[in-house]
């Protein structure tokens, strides 16, 4: 990428600068490079001569001068300025710039990709939502974070699992028996009350239609777990086929169960007893969170004998860590933020490190139709599933998938989200997700009408790229070029709302362009300018293709 090649420089121009005696022996502190927000700075800056003005008992300007002198030549920078007070600022060569379109045209497939992974096992796990229900426009947000979060670490090397993790025991899901057993009843003839904190939402009189269906009176007297099991075949084929619907594929489903069928809770609490993590108390089991670092010690085993929902979690995450994964990411609903800390430290104290752990906590959505809140509660099922979202959000131009994708990736995972389904639908360029299709649409359709025009693609691959030189043209590559980094930033800082930001600001760039420089004009003298502009686009459509493959959406060729 062109900051480590800066910052590979900047270490050079310092070790010639210390040889000729211009700048003091010192050890250079990290070099950072940086983009400006005024473009008449420059694309790059660092900041490095101030950072070393203490080290070096000089004055910034001064070291800054001398790294100046002493920068290397490389073909992709025009030009280095200083600017006060010991900036050093850095403009890409305009014709290495135009040249960048060739070297997109080289791997359509995998521009802006890396091996920063090595291959290493990277695992994430998102969703998880026990069976008692429909996916809500809640489970959606995570749904999407996870798959494109998973996409951007399989874009940089790493070997991807996408995991599910659900629970079909406990509490929950013998509540959701009941709920069924009285939905079933009901049909028949028999009134019964739901249980306290049972389920109220339709989709169980579904599937009690179904049951009556199939079974007619059959299931009078069944008891709970037949319905809890009926309920949750059901139910998690519904979330199956709900994901697909969304674009995301999980690698594995694994059920909680497993972790007690295979004795490894048994085993993980006996470990933290014997390591004096964990101890008794009114008859309960509790892990000494004190000791390690949190405010409270919490129990892991109620007196009852049943775990709570922090130990199964903690040793399903040492299983991970006994599965190789090297790097792990979980989201998590913003419901979760209080246990997570809980479960990591729970870990810990088995003598795994958690460092590699990385938590995501996604806040709630507040959906608006017709500029008023949509009030949702699942328990008393009133929510918004996906399914319904979906088929309110696919218009004549765009899946309802896509707009889901994208809308849930303009903002950061712990900001709060409104989800206007108005805007969401509208086709205008108020809409990012029609903004940034139509971009794709529109470059697919200029490469069309010069077909049409004989512009071939065999003749315009070898377009003269030294013609490109319009600020438009070169506003517009600088863009493109820049999605090395968007990948490599948008993973390693787990935020794929980047993916979305560069998207809108590369297809207004390319609007900006369309508007400012004719593509095909049918001038003799103007032929090579033409197919010079018309790779252009076809390099653009590839870098737009692909930011929007990384967020799950299509990139159509009609709107």
């Amino acid at each position: 990428m062109i900051r480590d090649d800066l910052i590979s420089l900047i270490q050079q121009a310092a070790l010639k600068a210390q040889a000729t005696g211009d700048i003091p022996i010192f050890s250079l502190p990290d070099v950072v490079i940086e983009r400006p927000k005024n473009p008449e700075h420059g694309d790059y800056s660092t900041n490095v001569a101030m950072q070393s003005a203490r080290l070096a008992k000089m004055a910034p300007v001064k070291i800054a001068e001398a790294l100046i002198a002493h920068f290397p030549a490389a073909a992709f920078i025009g030009k280095v300025d200083l600017a006060h007070p010991g900036f050093i600022n850095f403009t890409l060569s305009d014709s290495w710039l135009a040249q960048q379109v060739a070297v997109i045209e080289a791997a359509p497939d995998s521009f802006g990709n890396s091996d920063a992974g090595q291959g290493r096992k990277a695992q994430v796990e998102f969703v998880s939502a026990n069976p008692t229900g429909p996916l809500t426009i809640g489970h959606a947000w995570g749904a999407v974070l996870g798959d494109t979060i998973a996409s951007l670490l399989t874009a940089t090397g790493w070997d991807v699992t996408r995991e599910y993790y659900f629970n079909n025991g406990g509490r929950q899901m013998r509540l959701l028996g009941e709920s069924l057993r009285v939905r079933y009843l009901e049909l028949l003839g028999q009134q019964n009350p739901i249980p306290q904190d049972g389920y109220q939402g339709d989709y169980l009189r579904w599937i009690a239609a179904a049951l009556v269906a199939e079974h007619g009176d059959g299931l009078v007297e069944a008891g709970v777990d037949v319905f809890r099991n009926k309920a949750e075949l059901s139910i998690f084929a519904n979330i199956r086929a709900t994901l697909a619907r969304l674009g995301v594929d999980f690698d594995v489903y694994y059920n909680e169960l497993d972790l007690y069928e295979t004795g490894k809770i048994n085993a993980a609490v006996q470990a933290l007893s014997t390591s004096g993590y964990a101890y008794q108390k009114d008859g309960a089991t509790w892990l000494r969170a004190t000791d390690l670092g949190l405010k409270q010690d919490r129990v892991i085993i109620k007196s009852s004998g049943e775990p709570t929902y922090r130990m199964p979690d903690i040793a399903y995450h040492v299983d991970k860590l006994e599965r190789g994964f090297e790097y792990i990411v979980d989201i998590f609903g913003a419901d979760h933020h209080a246990t997570w800390p809980d479960v990591l430290a729970g870990v810990r104290a088995l003598g795994y490190d958690t460092s590699d752990i990385q938590v995501i906590i996604h806040q709630f959505i507040t959906l608006l139709r017709d500029g008023q809140e949509v009030k949702m509660s699942t328990r008393r099922g009133e929510f918004v599933t996906i399914d319904a979202l979906l088929d309110e959000l696919t218009t004549p131009s765009i899946p309802g998938r896509d707009v889901m994708r994208f809308m849930l990736l303009t903002r950061s995972a712990d900001s709060s989200m409104t989800f206007d389904i108005d805007l969401a639908v509208k086709e205008s360029s108020e809409n990012p997700v029609y903004y940034v299709q139509y971009g794709h649409a529109r470059i697919c359709a200029i490469l069309r009408k010069a077909a049409e025009e004989g512009f071939s693609p065999g003749e315009y691959a070898d377009g003269d790229l030294s013609l490109l030189v319009h600020p438009a043209e070169l506003k517009l590559l600088r863009k493109m070029i820049a999605i090395p980094e968007i990948i490599a930033d948008a993973t390693a800082q787990l935020a794929p709302h980047q993916l979305s930001h560069y998207a809108q600001g590369l297809a207004n760039d390319f609007h900006v362009f369309y508007h400012e420089c004719k593509v095909v004009t049918a001038e003799p003298d103007e032929r090579q300018l033409s197919l010079a502009r018309l790779r252009l686009c076809a390099a653009a459509r590839i870098v737009l293709a692909r930011v929007l493959g990384l967020m799950g959406v299509t990139a159509p060729e009609r709107m």
